[in-house]
């Protein structure tokens, strides 16, 4: 079978910098599944994927466009460190949901001085081209149920619960 949208595709990936750094890898006992062609994973990936078959194995290299984007300087704030009195004591790498006027951003700290804290909201892989070795384990046809939540149930998926 082929990877098509609305399946549910099942991969092994090492992925690298351009420097040849192993930045992340799954292991071939515990695959990454995932529904494909509803934005689950990045948008390189996803089109890479697309018409592969079970078992093939390739290599693909996603700019930071495909990717996890390029640096925004919009995403780095600077607060008063005032505003983290609830939070107790923070370090640099510390990463909490930041509430904007229009959504939820997910940032780090990346430097505390004497009153401002700095945190950035770029992905850690913004900026990065991505070297990915991907193999295809598995493609199956997705469920309703999987249909109807947007993405992969089971053993290897980011959603291995229950939804009662």
């Amino acid at each position: 079978m082929k990877v098509a949208k609305n399946t549910v595709v099942s991969i092994t990936y090492t992925l690298k910098d351009s420097d040849g750094n192993l930045l992340d890898s799954t292991d071939a006992s515990d695959p990454l599944a995932y529904l494909h062609g509803v934005g689950n994973l990045i948008s390189g990936m996803e089109k890479a994927l697309d018409d592969r078959d079970s078992g093939e194995t390739f290599q693909v290299i996603i700019p930071p466009e495909d990717g996890y984007g390029k640096f925004d300087d919009d995403l780095v704030w600077e607060l008063e460190k005032s505003q983290f009195a609830e939070m107790g004591e923070i370090e640099e790498g510390t990463q909490f949901v930041l509430e904007t006027e229009d959504d939820q951003v997910l940032v780090t700290v990346v430097d505390i001085r004497e009153d401002m804290v700095i945190v950035d909201g770029n992905h850690e892989l913004a900026d990065e081209t991505l070297h990915f070795d991907i193999t295809v384990v598995e493609v199956r046809d997705a469920t309703p149920e999987e249909l109807e939540h947007g993405h992969a149930h089971g053993p290897g998926s980011a959603h291995d619960h229950d939804h009662g």
